[in-house]
């Protein structure tokens, strides 16, 4: 019987001084690490029309793509930033003039633009981004729904300066 509590007491002896010394890593400053580039994406820039207008939002809507948009090493959010978005949708190809549209980004870097639902193209329910301002480098994103039955998607772009 003594072995047991000797082993339930060392045991809890154990787990006390393995969560103290992690807690002991909570005290510790965070140290800063750069938030790394987004890099374009293949495909990303497929179909792209420099100079879509910015719009309060594209054709009927019922869908709607979102994200955010930060300076790469510290991570400031990126205010007044053009997004331009395009998609393969219910209204259109996205090829098609008015299936793009572009948006800014608000104060906190954060943009969000109301489209038609975006349907499969080439076996892929997938939108198009591009941060095309030319404050920083150009970035094109071509980011994958889970399913067709997405009515939301969101991406998100981490800027470098030209």
């Amino acid at each position: 019987m003594t072995n047991v509590l000797h082993d339930r007491r060392t045991l809890l002896l154990s787990g006390a001084a393995l969560i103290l010394s992690g807690a002991s890593g909570l005290l510790r400053p965070a140290s800063a690490q750069a938030l790394a580039a987004t890099p374009s994406m293949r495909g990303g820039a497929n179909n792209y029309r420099p100079g879509a207008p910015v719009v309060a939002r594209i054709g009927g809507g019922g869908f709607w793509m979102s994200g955010t948009v930060r300076r790469a090493g510290d991570g400031m959010p990126l205010a007044g930033q053009r997004i331009q978005i395009w998609a393969h949708t219910t209204e259109g190809h996205e090829r098609d003039p008015q299936s793009h549209g572009a948006t800014l980004t608000d104060a906190n870097g954060v943009f969000r633009l109301e489209m038609p639902q975006i349907v499969p193209a080439f076996g892929q329910p997938h939108g198009h981004l591009a941060y095309d301002s030319g404050e920083f480098e150009t970035v094109f994103l071509r980011p994958v729904m889970k399913s067709a039955r997405d009515t939301a998607l969101e991406a998100h772009f981490v800027l470098s300066p030209v």
